[in-house]
């Protein structure tokens, strides 16, 4: 068809065209011919000479030029000469409700729900009219507007009234009165668009007398002066863009110059909603030839009336010399095919038309890339929205679900930039020394895309745009090095790495390493995750619950990578935080090594004023801290990777240590006995915290009834006096160091002179545990059973440890342990002897030399412990368990010292003294026997 017709041409209808046409007709006839007039009054006054004609229909606007261009358009005005839309559309819902109307233009009625209107109009063959039954529902709101809007066989019908428009400094928005053919043209945004096609003379009227040559030379103008139609309307500069670049139209002239009029831009950026200037912008975008809408705002100078945030003054000016170089790359991103070189990238982030549309609103935004972030409100944490993603979301009114999108980009963009600079490099020299994590790892390039979310492939070509925008010259290198970037993630797998699940969730995570369900959850299933991306072949959850499940049963040759990794990641990501608020103590670094210099300590009293709940989260009834170190202590691995997370487990541990709880300071200890026992005892000395762990722990030593209740003394004596011991095997070796963690010795007389001097030092400090620790125990509590029993069960390994240099300790042990054997109350307390039973025979295993010496001071205490016990309940089962390791202390002090004394002769002295005591030597006797 041309684009130039002479005045009065007529337009060729398709069937459902004339259809419609038909039924309009009908509907005007029936009005024009009712007796019942219309009892609805309408906002709009209706001249007097327009009330006695007859009723005049119009499709007007841009059904009109699209017809004329060939184009199919199923969106139509009704334009009414003397009606408003809303009197008409009740009207015609009356006339469609009489019997056998409907069926005359083949329909079968007027929808009565929304559900039923949803459907109706749908398309050529929908037999409902859609929309009408709205108009009585709310009618207030349709007299308000004055239209209507229906579907009638798959056209979209707005039913509105010829009208002219009177505008006010005051306001945008018109007052609306009923207008003439001709008033209604001239108020219309452009020429081409005021065209009518008049239903009753089917014809077509070009009322302006420019819309046919306009369409003619592709030329776009505004039927009235343009500066005037602007400043009546300024949403209408950028509609005069949209439909030049629909139409690949020249704008006029001068309503070039009117757009770029500081006025109109002022009244455009201020006086008209955000909401319409973004429904204009989103056409564009979604229309064809959007670069070269980008272009047109950028050369009319328009870019920051419409891209801004009109809601902040903001004092950072956008980069619009940025705009060019993106909207271009853009455009030559989306031409290449998906075999060329670079093509990845195009078929990478623009996979839709909703995609496409966020990519060119990405590029639209990046003269706002390097806006600095706002200043966060004071008094919250939360960070503040970029500027990128305001001015999308204030000035162009960009849904929710964008504005995630665009915040996300920006926020991301620095880490995507390093991610892909580093695999970058990795690929092109992989003969350089790894520094870091491999940045093309499966595990890595998939946390990457987990960490940005669905939308990672728009935040990667913002990245894109950012960079190129930034430096145009080096655009083939950056697009070469997202290529590769692109091609490895896809050759991975790993684009939908997003959305991967992990095999098992927080809750059976939980179960398996024996922990209470919490917050920590969340960020060890990604540990979780990210071992299933290094492992894509394994898919059986019991596989990933069985490796967390053989690192809590400590089965070290099977623990493996992903035990190392919830290990790194619970104590760098759950436990550091929740012990940063706690003062460490003052002999330790933060890194886990020995203060060398003095450290500021609390004013005393500080820890009564302190709020435990916000100093200590770690100590919440809820918290699951303890339960986590615990597992991380079981599940060492191996010595290398302690040495990795020592400066991540010594601090908490021995803050709970210093803490005043006894409780607390218990589990403490007795975790810090489990990572002395996996500690390389290089470590510990390259460290310095030998010194350091014996000053927290030796003071639980000292905590004695009556000052520390019995539970509390009993529960931390057994938690300090192993971790000593442990202490003293890790710290002192009692052979030479190797060469890689000692230094290389001079000579054999030097590793002798350091094996004596260790094994020294050995000695000393268990010496200082037996008289500062047993020995001062006893003197403060000995009386206390459950203490006594403690200290005695604790004297065994420290007596084992010593070997016959414990001898020096006899004169007071002895006398200790004959002191509780003989007490008149023992028998009350049976475990008490028991204890000291045990202590006296591994004295004798190994001081035997000495024996013949104490055997006097034995003797007495097994004895007299022994008729005590004849006089008890003979079938109360702990005194049986007594009696019989006082019949084993028997044969073991005979057989210590029978070479030196006739120890028989002692035996049978006592017994013919009590008859009681021939069943305590009568083992002893037979085992003589034996041997001879």
């Amino acid at each position: 068809m041309s684009n130039s017709k002479p005045d009065g041409a007529s337009i060729e209808l398709t069937d459902t065209e004339s259809t419609l046409r038909r039924l309009l007709l009908d509907v005007a006839q029936y009005i024009d011919t009712s007796s019942t007039p219309s009892n609805v009054e309408s906002q709009v006054k209706l001249p007097e000479d327009l009330a006695k004609s007859e009723l005049v229909l119009r499709f007007t606007g841009g059904w009109v030029r699209d017809k004329l261009l060939g184009v199919t358009s199923h969106d139509i005005d009704v334009a009414i000469n003397k009606m408003t839309g809303y009197q008409f559309g009740l009207k015609m819902k009356e006339y469609l409700e009489v019997p056998g109307n409907p069926e005359k233009y083949g329909l079968q009625g007027v929808a009565s729900s929304d559900a039923q209107s949803a459907k109706a109009g749908a398309t050529d063959k929908s037999k409902i009219v859609g929309g009408l039954h709205k108009i009585e529902a709310n009618p207030e709101k349709s007299k308000h507007l004055e239209t209507v809007t229906t579907k009638v066989l798959g056209l979209d019908i707005d039913l509105v009234n010829l009208r002219k428009e009177t505008y006010t400094e005051e306001s945008r928005n018109p007052q609306m009165e009923f207008g003439t053919p001709e008033e209604d043209a001239l108020r219309r945004d452009a020429t081409v668009n005021a065209l009518f096609y008049n239903l009753n003379r089917s014809e077509v009227e070009d009322l302006t007398g420019k819309g046919y040559s306009d369409m003619a030379r592709k030329f776009i103008r505004t039927p009235l002066e343009p500066y005037q139609t602007f400043k009546d309307d300024p949403l209408r500069v950028l509609r005069l863009i949209r439909f030049a670049i629909r139409l690949d139209y020249t704008i006029d002239a001068e309503a070039e110059k009117s757009m770029g009029e500081a006025s109109i831009k002022e009244a455009l950026r201020l006086k008209i909603s955000r909401e319409r200037v973004g429904i204009e912008i989103e056409k564009m975008l979604r229309g064809p030839r959007p670069h070269l809408a980008l272009a047109l705002i950028e050369r009319l100078d328009l870019y920051s009336t419409i891209f801004t945030d009109p809601t902040h003054s903001n004092t950072y000016t956008p980069e619009v010399e940025r705009l060019r170089p993106a909207h271009r790359l853009l455009e030559a991103i989306l031409q290449l095919p998906q075999g060329e070189q670079n093509g990845i990238i195009r078929a990478s982030v623009v996979q839709n038309a909703d995609e496409k549309y966020l990519a060119l609103l990405l590029a639209a935004l990046i003269p706002w890339v390097d806006a600095p972030l706002p200043e966060p409100p004071k008094g919250k944490g939360k960070p503040s929205a970029p500027i990128p993603m305001l001015v999308a979301r204030e000035g162009i009114k960009a849904p929710n679900k964008v504005c995630d999108v665009i915040s996300a980009a920006v926020r991301n963009a620095d880490e995507i930039i390093k991610l892909k600079d580093r695999f970058v490099e990795r690929k092109r020299y992989p003969h350089r020394p790894l520094k870091g994590d491999d940045a093309s790892a499966r595990d890595i390039l998939g946390m990457a895309v987990r960490s940005w979310g669905a939308s990672w492939r728009s935040q990667v070509l913002w990245a894109i745009l950012a960079e190129v925008s930034a430096s145009p010259s080096n655009e083939q290198r950056i697009l070469d090095d997202y290529t590769l970037f692109f091609t490895q993630i896809k050759t991975l797998g790993l684009f939908e790495a997003y959305a991967l699940k992990p095999l098992i969730d927080g809750k059976t995570l939980a179960n398996a390493l024996s922990i209470k369900p919490g917050p920590w959850m969340k960020s060890a299933l990604d540990v979780v995750v990210a071992w299933q991306l290094r492992n894509p072949e394994t898919t059986d959850p019991k596989e990933a619950i069985e490796q967390v499940r053989l690192s809590q049963e400590g089965q070290e040759q099977k623990k493996g990578e992903l035990t190392k990794d919830l290990i790194h990641h619970v104590l760098g990501l759950t436990i550091r935080p929740l012990f940063a608020k706690t003062q460490h103590p003052a002999s330790v670094t933060a890194q886990g090594r020995k203060r060398t210099a003095g450290a500021l300590s609390n004013k005393f009293g500080d820890h009564l004023m302190e709020d435990e709940r916000r100093t200590k989260p770690w100590k919440g009834q809820d918290s699951y801290a303890m339960d986590l170190l615990e597992w991380v202590l079981h599940s060492l691995p191996d010595a290398g990777t302690v040495e990795k997370e020592w400066g991540l487990l010594v601090p908490p541990l021995l803050t709970i240590v210093d803490d005043v709880d006894y409780s607390f300071k218990a589990r403490g200890c007795a975790m810090l006995n489990l990572l002395l026992n996996a500690t390389p005892p290089h470590l510990l000395a390259r460290t310095g915290l030998g010194d350091v762990i014996e000053e927290a722990v030796i003071p639980c030593l000292s905590y004695l009834p009556t000052l520390t209740p019995e539970d509390e003394s009993v529960m931390l004596l057994s938690a300090a006096y192993p971790t000593l011991l442990t202490l003293s095997r890790m710290r002192y070796l009692e052979k030479p160091l190797d060469s890689k963690t000692r230094g290389k010795m001079q000579d054999k007389a030097s590793s002798s002179r350091s094996q004596t001097t260790s094994k020294d030092q050995k000695i000393r400090f268990l010496d200082t545990l037996v008289r500062q620790g047993i020995l001062s125990g006893f003197a403060h509590a000995s009386d206390h059973v459950r203490v006594a029993e403690t200290l005695f069960i604790h004297l065994v390994p420290l007596i084992q440890e010593l070997g016959i240099e414990f001898v020096k300790h006899l004169q007071h042990i002895l006398p200790l342990i004959t002191s509780a054997l003989s007490n008149p109350l023992g028998p009350a307390y049976p475990p008490l002897l028991t204890a000291a039973t045990k202590a006296l025979q591994t004295v004798m295993f190994n001081c035997w030399p000495r024996m013949a010496f104490w055997r006097g001071e034995i003797l007495k205490g097994l004895t007299i412990c022994w008729l005590r016990l004849a006089q008890e309940d003979t079938l109360n089962q702990e005194l049986q368990i007594a009696k019989e390791e006082l019949q084993k202390t028997a044969q073991i002090l005979a057989a210590a010292v029978r070479q030196e004394v006739d120890i028989d002769a002692d035996f049978q002295q006592l017994t013919l003294a009590d008859q009681r005591l021939e069943t305590l030597f009568e083992i002893a006797a037979v085992e003589e026997s034996a041997q001879e």
